[in-house]
């Protein structure tokens, strides 16, 4: 989805929507985890929301109204393509131990390991939490 803003000059930049506020506040209702953090290319502080649950809940409150903004940051930061990050994203939340957004991503050897260890006992899918958004900005580069 094609959009654009205004710069302090009046200029006009075309912005490509690679986010979805929509998507982050539905991964923001698992803030606890940090999903929207790692959603949105923040994986440090998704770490840390999701071994604190979200701050105790005060980060994750606070991020109700961060959101818009990292949603801005991420449709900058990465790259629009064949993969769509939303998509991958949650596959990745929901099914993650599966590997289906692996084979989403074409990725079916990883997806079938994923798949038969259980993200390989969920430390690999604790790692696509911190990876996913430069896999797929890879992806979409290439």
């Amino acid at each position: 989805m094609a959009g654009s803003f205004s710069l302090a000059h009046g200029l006009r930049v075309n912005e490509v929507k690679t986010h979805s506020k929509t998507i982050g506040y539905l991964l923001w209702i698992f803030g606890f985890i940090g999903a929207h953090r790692f959603y949105y290319g923040k994986p440090v502080s998704g770490a840390i929301w999701f071994f604190t649950a979200g701050l105790l809940g005060v980060g994750w409150f606070i991020d109700l109204f961060l959101i818009p903004g990292m949603d801005r940051q991420a449709d900058a930061r990465f790259a629009a393509g064949r993969f769509d990050y939303s998509v991958a994203w949650l596959l990745q939340t929901f099914l993650g131990p599966f590997g289906i957004h692996r084979f989403y991503l074409g990725k079916p050897g990883s997806g079938l390991i994923w798949l038969l260890t259980g993200g390989l006992f969920l430390v690999g899918w604790f790692y696509d939490f911190c990876t996913l958004n430069e896999q797929v900005d890879e992806l979409n580069r290439s």
